[in-house]
């Protein structure tokens, strides 16, 4: 999956993209408000943390025009303003979650991973299909009650046909979801991800549209 950072202060916006790139997303940052509407106009992110405090545009700006304009992305405000109006207001323009500074880590990345859920339609972090279960806190795929051993790339295609369920899912799309802009991706690389998945769960559990991309029936 695909997260935006919005963060001017160069450690934070450091710290919170690695964190992020162990938990094996695709992470962009953006250091500006002006560099932050550019990119949530232009990129389907699954998620976005959008501080307040920002050059340029403040992340009310930020977060006010892309709802104008349409962006469904799920956005977590991080802000040290703790004040209930700020909160009212964040919530009340479009944010879909808030967290105070000072904050850990980990209930970081728990926040960003339940808003992805909710935005593909779940709440639950372990969905079955057929014999097949996947556990998106524990990132771990079992079919039949075993372990299935994944790559760390493999798991993320899985992870967005799963929460795309019964909708085809475009070559493009799944390249836009799982790379982040400096990453240099081969024409093939999908469909080498796509046949690893065949072969250890199935040569029939991912269905392909000749000519428009994959689909998992559920």
């Amino acid at each position: 999956m695909r997260v935006l950072v919005v963060e001017d202060e160069p450690a934070l916006a450091d710290t919170l993209e690695k964190v992020l790139a162990e938990e094996d997303f695709a992470v962009d940052v953006a250091r500006d408000g002006n560099e932050a509407l550019f990119k949530l106009t232009d990129v389907r992110y699954d998620a976005a943390i959008l501080d307040v405090m920002l050059p340029h545009l403040d992340g009310w700006q930020v977060l006010e025009n892309a709802r104008n304009r349409g962006v469904k992305t799920p956005v977590l405000i991080l802000t040290a303003r703790d004040m209930v109006e700020d909160r009212v207001r964040g919530l009340n323009i479009g944010a879909d979650d808030y967290l105070v500074k000072p904050f850990a880590i980990a209930e970081l990345v728990a926040r960003v991973h339940a808003l992805i859920r909710r935005s593909y339609g779940g709440d639950s972090p372990r969905i079955a299909i057929g014999d097949i279960v996947i556990d998106s806190a524990a990132k771990r795929v079992y079919r039949n009650g075993a372990v299935v051993d994944l790559t760390a790339r493999e798991y993320a295609v899985l992870e967005l046909l799963v929460r795309s369920r019964n909708r085809l899912v475009t070559r493009g799309t799944l390249c836009e979801h799982l790379y982040n802009e400096n990453a240099d991706i081969t024409s093939n690389v999908v469909d080498v991800h796509i046949a690893a998945l065949r072969r250890k769960l199935g040569s029939d559990f991912i269905r392909t549209r000749r000519g428009e991309g994959y689909i998992i029936d559920a």
